[in-house]
């Protein structure tokens, strides 16, 4: 029994405990969800955000990266100081803030405001995802209802970016896109309202360092490659820029680890990075986001430009990704986690959502949404759905209390950082299709249109390649699980334990 499970036993539970436990689930997914969604909630808003604020093309990618940027470089951060102050105040503070942030960002006249308050939302975000996973964890300590609490967790964690699609382009549709960030204001006030009777208040560990030096240059170095990666979209990977950017970032988290390695209360305890099914529960999470970041991508153009539909049609066309997800990580993610071992279904997860992808690179401007594009998000909805409800469990599994707030934000900052990174890297591998294809081809009056399709199929298809040769890795890396002894067995060992002793 880990530390995190005899904390939360030692607790008095009277007649309402499991009402108040379900109520405390609610709190941390929609928590969770709230978080999840906001790095894709203004994709569809973009357009009506540029023609009121006035800013072009390059500079529209900021009003995301620089959400996911700063939200997955203050992860650790944020884990470490739940650790350290304590996960209920921490994940009270990450509400407040967020709900400020989201107002201010809603509010901005120009385009420097509103990447500043995004900027503002990553780092309360980092402050509340790491929190509630380590919450969720004190929450449910029986078995059966814990995989319960994480199959529903897992769901909402993996179809937030879907969700953001939708909701973003009902708000917009209706509303004004302005709502996109309104919106936060009123779920952060309530959640934390609730949150304030039903969610426990574990010991905190004053003693943790809080080291604000390995938060700047985790932030520091992520935010380096994100821009190398995205600025070789306009020429390149050899530009001196995009090179200097990318050795830049590279070396700063080179340092960020070499110091890890050396200073007594590191933000990131290699311990944690040292289990390799841990390890493997970080990267599976990872790179499925990439293929969904990736289809997001693809889906976002071909829906309103291609077949043109309207903001909150195409929000609306991504929902069977959202139900798919969600059936697949309370049906299978939490029915089969206890008979299969977990690698099962972290590869068999990345190897359905690669099958999803795989539909996508055939894809083409006369493709229509039933014969391609429904059943390639189902695909990557039950792919995506399967995974992530054993991959938070194993993340936690086995770690001290004084470490389930870190080791909680590895697998959330591991998800962004895949986010971030490869949503940078495979826009540039679309825009390099583009101009090739259209550097090839006769000049027609929907060449143009052709192009971009191409460009996103190529891109795509990069994505599933990725997820296919990451399914082999996990399976690899995660070790199968111990055979079960029978009683006759345990019997016979207890038997023998007695007589030695």
């Amino acid at each position: 029994m880990t530390d995190v499970q005899a904390s939360a036993e030692t607790r008095p539970r009277g007649p309402r405990e499991p009402q108040r436990r379900w109520l405390a689930l609610g709190v941390i997914a929609t928590a969770q969800l709230m978080t999840a969604l906001d790095a894709t909630i203004v994709n569809i808003a973009l357009p009506s955000a540029q023609r009121a604020l006035g800013f072009g093309d390059a500079q529209r990618q900021w009003v995301v990266t620089a959400y996911t940027v700063c939200f997955a470089g203050l992860l650790l951060f944020g884990g470490r100081m739940a650790d350290a102050i304590g996960r209920r105040r921490s994940f009270q503070i990450g509400l407040g803030g967020f709900g400020l942030a989201s107002l201010s960002a809603g509010l901005a006249p120009t385009l420097p405001v509103l990447a500043a308050g995004r900027a503002v939302q990553g780092a309360f975000a980092a402050l509340i995802a790491p929190t509630a996973l380590s919450l969720l964890a004190l929450t449910f300590t029986e078995q059966r209802e814990r995989s319960r609490a994480f199959a529903i967790y897992g769901v909402v964690a993996s179809s937030g970016a879907a969700t953001g699609l939708l909701l973003g382009g009902v708000l917009t549709d209706y509303l004004d896109w302005r709502w996109c960030l309104f919106v936060n204001v009123g779920i952060a006030g309530v959640v934390l309202t609730v949150g304030r009777f039903v969610l426990p208040d574990p010991p905190r560990f004053g003693s943790v360092g809080l080291d604000a030096t390995s938060a700047v240059l985790a932030t520091g170095g992520l935010a380096a490659l994100v821009f190398g990666c995205s600025q070789a979209a306009a020429g390149g990977w050899a530009q001196p820029l995009v090179l200097g950017a990318l050795i830049g970032g590279a070396a700063i988290m080179a340092v960020f680890a070499l110091r890890q390695a050396r200073i007594p209360n590191p933000l990131l305890p290699l311990r944690i990075l040292a289990d390799r099914t841990r390890a493997g529960a970080y990267l599976a999470p990872a790179t499925a986001v990439v293929g969904a970041f990736g289809m997001f991508l693809m889906l976002t153009y071909h829906l309103q430009v291609v077949l043109h539909y309207s903001p909150v049609r195409a929000g609306l066309a991504v929902l069977p990704m959202t139900l798919a997800n969600a059936l697949s990580g309370y049906q299978l993610g939490n029915r089969l986690l206890p008979r299969l071992p977990a690698r099962i279904l972290l590869a068999g997860g990345l190897l359905v959502a690669a099958g999803g992808l795989a539909l996508m690179t055939r894809l083409t401007p006369h493709s229509g949404y039933l014969a391609t594009i429904l059943p390639a998000q189902i695909l990557v909805g039950i792919g995506m759905g399967a995974l992530f409800p054993p991959a938070f469990q194993l993340a936690i599994n086995g770690v001290t209390q004084q470490d389930a707030g870190v080791a909680s934000a590895v697998i959330n900052a591991a998800t962004q950082v895949g986010s971030s990174i490869g949503t940078a890297i495979l826009n540039t591998i679309a825009v390099t299709a583009t101009a090739t294809y259209l550097a090839s081809h006769p000049a027609t009056p929907t060449l143009r249109r052709a192009a971009f399709v191409h460009g996103y199929a190529t891109a795509t298809a990069w994505a599933t390649g990725l997820l296919a040769a990451m399914a082999v890795l996990v399976y690899l890396l995660v070790p199968a699980p111990r055979p079960r002894s029978t009683g006759r067995e345990r019997a016979t060992q207890t038997q023998t334990a007695g007589r030695e002793s």
